[in-house]
């Protein structure tokens, strides 16, 4: 008998999948980060270390759980002056799994528990949907960024395949647990010759 394929996630799913995606990225970063950059600071410069960058992620889920998802329990703070790698690495992976959680009941559960999505105190609330999510990534991609160039201005720049690999994405979905959706076999278009 041939295996009987799994059914297609539905958005929900693949909402939540994506924001776990994004948060394997952070790990990947976290474990081949150089530790003499954790809490090294640029030569006059007063602006944040690593460390106090990743502690930054981390809160701002908590705080996005805190407003618009109280009932899934937002994960602990840490101290961001006092935090290590490791329990950075382990406090990211806990509040990405919530946020992840909150997605799914934001954009799929009957009856919704997760009404709204509320950025921040002051911000309007948004209907959960597509703008959730992308606001969510964004996020973690714009620090992402920040960490991988202070580690390269501090003189320890990330391994070469660290910035091709947050770019593999069905690698690190394999990594995650779960397989990207794949298009039908349809035929690819043909490319294009170059005129001479």
């Amino acid at each position: 008998m041939p295996p009987v394929a799994a059914p297609p996630l539905g958005f929900p799913q693949q909402m939540a999948q994506a924001f776990l995606l994004n948060d394997r990225m952070n790990q990947l970063v976290l474990e081949h980060l150089d530790p003499r950059a954790w809490r090294a600071k640029l030569p006059g410069a007063k602006g944040r270390t690593v460390a106090d960058i990743f502690a930054h992620v981390h809160h701002i889920r908590c705080k996005w759980l805190r407003l618009s998802a109280p009932h899934l329990n937002p994960p602990e703070r840490l101290d961001r002056r006092q935090c290590s790698q490791k329990e950075v690495r382990t406090a990211l992976a806990e509040s990405a799994l919530r946020c992840s959680e909150m997605l799914a009941e934001a954009l799929g559960a009957r009856p919704r528990r997760v009404q709204s999505f509320l950025r921040d105190g002051w911000a309007q609330p948004w209907p959960p949907g597509a703008a959730m999510l992308a606001y969510m990534i964004s996020h973690d991609a714009h620090h992402r960024g920040q960490i991988c160039m202070l580690a390269h201005q501090l003189g320890y720049p990330l391994p070469v395949n660290v910035g091709a690999g947050i770019w593999a994405w069905e690698r690190l979905a394999k990594q995650c647990g779960f397989k990207l959706p794949t298009a039908s076999k349809a035929k690819r278009p043909a490319r294009s010759r170059a005129l001479p």
